[in-house]
């Protein structure tokens, strides 16, 4: 009995393991396209109209107020915690 739970722990593991690697894969390739998409849209001119709170994200920015940045940007955009990091970071 205790090497069957062994063996069925191991294979749910293992499955896990399996799922997380393809969602990392498609996280990559999601953020590949997004980085195209935005070449192109630079390329085109296209650019979505700015909030104007971004100029307070930037202010918290340069008053190294990163975190609370972060907040801001998040209430503005809606993003997640990780994509408004990254945002921030690249206005940094």
């Amino acid at each position: 009995m205790e090497i069957a739970g062994l063996f069925f722990i191991l294979v749910g593991v293992l499955a896990v393991i399996g799922v997380q690697s393809r969602i990392d894969r498609a996280d990559k390739r999601v953020a590949r396209v997004e980085r195209k998409l935005d070449l192109v849209i630079d390329h085109l001119g296209l650019r979505e109209p700015v909030d104007p709170r971004m100029d307070e994200v930037v202010a918290l920015l340069r008053g190294d107020k990163k975190i609370q940045a972060i907040k801001v940007y998040r209430e503005i955009t809606g993003a997640g915690l990780k994509e408004a990091k990254d945002a921030v970071e690249r206005m940094a």
